[in-house]
């Protein structure tokens, strides 16, 4: 690896059709808050989500139509308490909890439809 990386993180995008609705359904799953000052009719962001830089949510005029190739992992303490908390607020889980040796996890989709994990470790932290 080299001593300089080409880049450094800064945030993520989500596309989508209604950027404000997405916004509102992840700042309950991770917190932050919607930052009206990002707001237009095709993009909002949510600052001060920990550990991401910003999430930000851009209309497109495209639905989704395949599987994601990239999904946010999130860390939980309770995997059945943070995936009813999801449902209730739009998301649906994908097939049955998954067990691994070091954790067990949940697929879940946002309201629009894109994966996610609900992750929860069993013997050590995350890195």
């Amino acid at each position: 690896m080299s001593e300089v990386p080409v880049a450094r993180w800064i945030g993520a995008v989500i596309d989508c059709a209604e950027p404000a609705r997405l916004a509102r359904f992840w700042s309950e799953v991770l917190g932050g808050t919607v930052d009206d000052r990002t707001r237009t009719t095709d993009w909002i962001s949510l600052s001060g989500v920990e550990g991401t830089g910003h999430l930000s949510f851009q209309r497109v005029p495209e639905g989704k139509s395949v599987k994601n190739r990239l999904h946010l992992d999130l860390a939980v303490d309770d995997l059945g308490a943070a995936t009813a908390r999801a449902e209730a607020l739009g998301a649906r889980r994908v097939g049955a909890p998954v067990d691994e040796p070091t954790n067990r996890f949940q697929v879940m989709q946002d309201p629009e439809g894109n994966e996610f994990c609900f992750v929860a470790w069993l013997d050590r932290p995350p890195e």
